[in-house]
């Protein structure tokens, strides 16, 4: 099929179940919520090498906030309800404690499964118990007044590993479509894009290295293409890059992909989207890239 004169792959991308943590970060103004949410979403880009994959999910008005200031909803994924606890606890304990202005509540307040965040005894006795936005929450002092967050937190069955390839003859265009692709998905909620661009596609263990738990997909590299028997790069391709998006579910992801994929071939010099995908090895959800569209 063709999108806005777009070639589209009928290919689809191969994602795992995963638990999934809502955070809102509020601040003094949206700024600061910006750079508290930046911290605690540091080093989160993929499970193959990092203890979570996390992101913003989108900039919040003061209206959706429960203390009705500027914020921010982050989104943080991993492999069980133990290891999802641990890094909010180390997130919101070393990046937004530590943040000035920064406040905490539960993005996900209706979740059945809830997570302790117990970051009081910081307070070491001073703390104290108070009421935002009909919230129960904890008042830590600190010197720039008090921390105030929420410590209990709720966490649904997720989805990591939602994908498509933006194929561009420039690097210009492919990075031109991939900012206009992640800039859509923004506006999905429940979904995030933990890198957010995959500039170097990875495939799972080596050829030539055992050692190593991931290596570059050659089938994807351009200028590897006439070394590689079974390359996946069309004629006229100079530069891929990859979008992975992790969800609260299906719905999220197909909505991330179909908003992400519809941005993107806006963009002339854009020759194809696909997907990327482990034959079925890596997780049980399959997103089709025909049906999404």
């Amino acid at each position: 099929m063709e999108l806005n004169g777009v070639f589209i792959e009928d290919e689809y991308a191969e994602a795992f179940p995963n638990w999934a943590c809502r955070v809102i970060i509020t601040a003094i103004n949206e700024k600061w919520a910006v750079n508290a949410a930046t911290e605690a979403t540091g080093f989160a880009t993929s499970a193959i090498g990092c203890p979570c994959e996390a992101g913003i999910e989108r900039i919040l008005s003061p209206e959706e906030t429960p203390d009705g200031r500027p914020g921010v909803a982050i989104m943080i994924f991993a492999g069980g309800k133990k290891k999802v606890k641990e890094q909010v606890v180390e997130r919101l304990a070393e990046c937004v404690l530590t943040s000035p202005t920064a406040a905490v509540f539960d993005g996900m307040p209706d979740a059945e499964e809830r997570i302790d965040v117990k970051l009081h005894f910081f307070g070491d006795k001073f703390e104290h118990k108070v009421e935002v936005g009909g919230r129960q929450c904890w008042a830590i002092p600190i010197m720039n007044g008090e921390y105030i967050g929420e410590e209990e937190f709720g966490i649904v069955k997720g989805i990591a590993g939602g994908n498509f390839f933006i194929m561009g003859e420039s690097v210009e265009a492919a990075l031109e479509a991939s900012e206009k692709a992640i800039e859509a998905i923004k506006t999905v909620p429940g979904s995030i894009t933990s890198f957010p661009v995959v500039a170097s596609g990875s495939k799972v263990g080596s050829n030539a290295y055992k050692f190593m738990p991931a290596t570059t997909n050659e089938k994807y590299c351009p200028t590897i293409r006439d070394q590689v028997e079974d390359t996946k790069v069309p004629e006229g391709v100079a530069c891929i890059y990859e979008i992975v998006i992790d969800g609260v579910d299906e719905e999220a992801i197909k909505a991330a992909t179909k908003a992400g994929v519809e941005a993107a071939v806006t963009v002339p010099g854009i020759k194809q989207i696909t997907s990327g995908n482990f034959g079925g090895n890596l997780g049980p959800y399959k997103f089709q890239l025909s049906e999404i569209l």
